[in-house]
């Protein structure tokens, strides 16, 4: 019975291992380019949004995560930032075609909407320099429905 407990916990540790190593991602490979060096030749910035978790609309609310790459989120604007390398941005969002927007510069990971009135709606996310300009290619419209009878936030 010790063998077989020796045997099943050598297995455990080695596949533990195994899997750290195979799997494991280097902080770069998750967060992009330390903000403490140039990068050369930066790949465009991208912006990838998830679909709205669907617990918030029935409640009013439009929770979407989002993450970008190739671009750090910050509170950072005008000329001298477009000279920052690694590249700094932020969000601007725009709901239902509203002729106004807001910039969100905080890298919260999440939209958050309340308030909606039951009915079809989209929110367009752009991923925008520092001078308020669209990445190229990067804007992502999310469309979505508030269900009749969602109860209030």
């Amino acid at each position: 019975m010790t063998v077989l407990i020796k045997t099943l916990v050598t297995a455990v540790a080695v596949s533990a291992v195994f899997a750290t190593t195979v799997y494991a991602q280097s902080a770069r490979e998750v967060r992009g380019a330390t903000p403490y060096a140039a990068v050369d030749n930066e790949p465009a910035p991208k912006l990838i949004v998830d679909p709205p978790l669907p617990e918030g609309l029935k409640r009013d609310i439009f929770w979407v995560q989002y993450r970008v790459e190739n671009v750090h989120i910050v509170p950072v604007f005008g000329d001298g930032a477009l000279k920052a390398s690694p590249r700094v941005g932020h969000l601007h969002i725009a709901v239902d075609d509203l002729s106004w927007l807001w910039a969100d510069a905080s890298d919260s990971n999440t939209v958050d909407i309340a308030g909606l009135p039951p009915g079809d709606h989209k929110v367009r996310i752009d991923l925008v320099d520092a001078n308020h300009n669209v990445f190229s290619g990067q804007s992502v419209t999310v469309k979505f429905t508030i269900p009749q009878g969602a109860t209030l936030h």
